[in-house]
């Protein structure tokens, strides 16, 4: 059984294949056509991390597509009061048609889909943020800069950075990582992208100087520098990243018609500035949209392979 726990696991056709689904559904969706692509289905909704855009898209998603979303934070179910995670999967898995995971450690959810009867989906874990960049490539994408890519991360080598390796290792396209000393990406994430990188030719270079990083760059992005659970370094991890704010003159380093993503939520004043957010380059609310149609896309393409293995 297939699951999408992160981008590691699909092929470059696969990626591309669940996108051109999910605009076509989208499309769909704007012309007020909605089909029940997933007629009476329920999605189960683990949260043990909290979210805005991650419910509201995939409660509202499933639901589009003719289905119902189960909402299961860690106060309503036995998993917060210490149940295996495998008894939780072999239990709720019995009980619904898709679950959607939102946890901690990658670990977990790798462990809820070894025991699960049903496809699974990273909504979030410490480690990577697949359905995130869905959404950041169909953006991409229909603002016509998907040829010639140039992405320019800037800030912590986190769950987003791993997951931008990924997809641009997988899609071939160049991607440069600016992160201070000390918050560089995990070295096991980053060998497994230069791996798939030989295969695909995407040009991967890491750094700690975010201004080479944004020269000539096509999308500059980045992402809060104090997660959740790290707000005791918020002190800390405020010092450390000074300098690397995308601001207006970071953004004047990129090409000339170079666009600002942020996965949100954003600190204003932070890792990017009001001018930049607000102003006429920055996709982030086309991003955040996004988030509700490519999850539509990665849920259709896993309910319809399910079916034909049926």
């Amino acid at each position: 059984m297939r699951h999408f726990l992160t981008l590691k696991d699909y092929s470059k056709e696969e990626i591309l294949e669940i996108l051109e689904l999910a605009h076509k559904i989208k499309n769909e969706t704007k012309k007020g056509v909605f089909k029940d692509y997933m007629p009476k289905n329920t999605l189960g909704m683990i949260f043990e991390k909290s979210s805005t855009r991650t419910r509201v898209s995939f409660e509202v998603g499933i639901y589009q597509l003719g289905g119902v979303g189960l909402f299961l934070s860690s106060n309503d179910i036995q998993l917060g009061r210490g149940e295996p995670m495998s008894d939780t999967s072999r239990v709720v898995s019995s009980m619904v048609d898709m679950v959607m995971i939102r946890t901690f450690a990658q670990s977990k959810i790798e462990e809820f889909a070894k025991y699960s009867k049903v496809p699974v989906i990273n909504g979030l874990t410490t480690e990577y943020h697949p359905v995130q960049l869905m959404a950041d490539y169909m953006t991409i994408q229909e603002a016509g800069l998907d040829k010639d890519l140039v992405v320019a991360y800037i800030g912590d080598g986190n769950n987003l950075a791993h997951s931008w390796l990924m997809l641009a290792s997988k899609l071939g396209f160049e991607l440069r990582i600016a992160t201070p000393k000390g918050y560089e990406v995990d070295e096991n994430i980053l060998n497994d992208a230069l791996e798939f990188a030989k295969e695909s030719g995407a040009k991967i270079s890491i750094g700690n100087d975010p201004k080479e990083a944004c020269k000539d760059a096509t999308v500059i992005t980045t992402d809060t520098w104090v997660s959740m659970g790290q707000e005791e370094e918020k002190e800390q991890r405020l010092k450390d990243f000074d300098g690397y704010i995308v601001d207006d003159a970071m953004m004047k380093l990129g090409s000339k018609n170079a666009k600002f993503l942020h996965c949100l939520p954003a600190y204003r004043g932070y890792e990017v500035s009001e001018d930049v957010i607000e102003g006429q380059d920055s996709l982030v609310f086309e991003e955040a949209e996004n988030r509700l149609h490519a999850q539509k896309g990665v849920m259709v393409w896993l309910h319809n392979l399910r079916k034909k293995e049926q």
